[in-house]
């Protein structure tokens, strides 16, 4: 079994109840994401299915840490992502598939997840960029005021 598919549930193969997928979204998991902006990290996913005859909600809590390029000197930066979000299906009246004939991929699901919980300014905190870069920043800095109009 690939590793893609240890992210697919098959929801024909399911009993009605609560099932539990435990999943590690580690470095090879964002690599794998295209054009990402997250470049590693390890974080622990736990899903929580509960699967009701036509219908299901899905419970996702995601604890761990992601690496992606600090704004400000182009290092890479850990962010901590700790966060639970709940999912709910839509019924066959809205056009969706009937349950019995569905996939769920957690593939997205995670990494969307993931993904909210970055700021959208992602920057080292003060004093812990890399120094060469501060250096060359502070050398490209205007001291003086900006004319007023």
């Amino acid at each position: 079994m690939s590793e893609a598919h240890h992210y697919i549930i098959d929801l024909s193969r399911l009993p009605i109840g609560t099932h539990r997928f435990d999943l590690q979204l580690d470095n090879d998991f964002f690599s794998s994401i295209e054009k990402t902006e997250i470049l590693s990290g390890n974080v622990a996913a736990t899903a929580t299915l509960n699967l009701r005859e036509d219908d299901y909600s899905l419970t996702i809590a995601l604890k761990g840490t992601v690496f992606v390029t600090c704004d400000r000197c182009l290092d890479p930066m850990p962010l901590d992502i700790d966060d639970e979000q709940e999912i709910w299906s839509e019924d066959e009246a809205n056009g969706q598939e009937p349950i019995a004939n569905s996939q769920l991929d957690l593939t997205w699901l995670t990494y969307e997840i993931v993904s909210i919980n970055i700021p959208l300014v992602h920057c080292h905190p003060t004093g812990a960029c890399n120094p060469q870069m501060d250096l060359l920043l502070q050398s490209h800095l205007c001291d003086e005021p900006e004319p007023e109009e």
